[in-house]
């Protein structure tokens, strides 16, 4: 039966995949990829010979996902996985997902790691719930201005940043919150993996001693 499997992947330690994922990667006729390069290092780990391995990013997602829908009109299994952790969580998968339920098609979960979740299992912070609001935007006075409702909403939240901002994301929570703990990850399942705890202005000194930043930061604010 023609289905389009959403696969799960590691975020960083390539051991940290389901068994399920595996067998699906080795059982489906296409595998769809946000980066053909890096699904390759995964299906050579676990000796997954696809039959054929396609792209399918957020640059020509839309125009993919309708060369998907035919491989299913097909009859064919089709897997997506993107760069990490699980498709359309801050990652490219969504449009895919809504065109082919459009066209009637199965979609079958295959859950496994994710950022969120990894962080959220050792902060100790997000009691029964919390926001998960992925990357904010690049425009600062947007992103200053999405930061405070999110704050003013009383609700643990957490943010996705890139090195290249996350000093930044900092000195505007010293500044709109300063009194707020936060609990940021780093490199998560990684070898460099790092967890800071503190006050924004105490995770802020912490990075600023550093030579380089490096690696996707997971950031969860606190009440």
């Amino acid at each position: 039966m023609s289905t389009l499997f959403v696969v799960a992947t590691p975020i960083g330690n390539i051991e940290d995949i389901t068994f399920r994922a595996v067998r699906i990667l080795r059982e489906v006729d296409v595998i769809a990829a946000e980066d053909t390069r890096q699904a390759r290092i995964l299906l050579g780990r676990y000796n997954i010979k696809s039959g054929r391995l396609i792209s399918c990013r957020a640059r020509n997602e839309e125009a993919s996902a309708k060369g998907i829908v035919k491989l299913l009109s097909q009859g064919l299994k089709v897997a997506y996985v993107s760069d990490a952790g699980t498709p359309a969580v801050s990652d490219p998968g969504a449009r895919l997902v809504s065109m082919v339920r459009r066209e009637g098609f199965e979609i079958v979960p295959i859950p496994g790691v994710s950022a969120v979740t990894t962080l959220i299992s050792v902060a100790g912070m997000a009691g029964k719930g919390f926001l998960f609001e992925g990357f904010l935007s690049p425009k600062a006075r947007k992103r200053r201005e999405r930061l405070r409702k999110l704050l003013e909403s009383g609700m643990v939240f957490v943010i996705y940043e890139s090195p290249s901002r996350i000093i930044e994301l900092c000195e505007n929570l010293v500044e709109l919150c300063p009194n707020r703990k936060i609990f940021v990850g780093r490199e998560l399942t990684k070898k460099f993996e790092e967890c800071v705890f503190g006050r924004a202005d105490e995770v802020l000194s912490r990075l600023a001693v550093m030579d380089r930043i490096r690696g996707e930061f997971t950031v969860l604010v606190g009440t």
